[in-house]
């Protein structure tokens, strides 16, 4: 079904407004829905986070471990005074602020076990997997026969 647009946006999203309540969103208005996209890949030795924070610096990002939580944090400004002399702004989408998302990890993770890497926009973390726990046998049970 198509939905009527101006700009390429859809008219209803104010009326359908599905976005997360973590981020604010007079912050990032409609396009908070869009901001800090993750993948999660499993190999067989550890996990993969991507994160998309596209237009921040490395400078502007920060990753830190406590409690078993993961909490990335992003955050930047633009300067409000800032002013075109040549004409007005007919569109403004970029605005300043912060956001952050959290992840559970578990208490078995450290800090040092963390690998992170920022380039193109992209957060990529690796964090090892825990090691399944092997399952103690009950000797205490009696075979029934029959």
């Amino acid at each position: 079904m198509l939905l009527p647009s101006i700009f390429g946006e859809n008219l209803f999203d104010e009326w359908m407004d599905f976005s997360f309540p973590d981020i604010d969103k007079a912050l990032y208005g409609k396009h908070a829905k869009n901001m800090m996209k993750t993948d999660v890949k499993e190999t067989d030795h550890e996990y993969e986070v991507f994160v998309d924070l596209p237009g921040f610096k490395k400078d502007e990002v920060s990753v830190q471990l406590e409690n078993g939580y993961l909490t990335i944090q992003a955050a930047k400004g633009l300067d409000k005074e800032e002013k075109d002399k040549h004409g007005k702004y007919l569109r403004k989408e970029r605005y300043a602020g912060g956001m952050s998302r959290s992840f559970y990890v578990g208490d078995a993770v450290k800090k040092e076990d963390i690998h992170a890497k920022f380039e193109d926009g992209i957060l990529k973390l690796s964090l090892p997997k825990e090691e399944p726990k092997a399952i103690e046998s009950n000797d205490h049970y009696i075979a029934i026969e029959g």
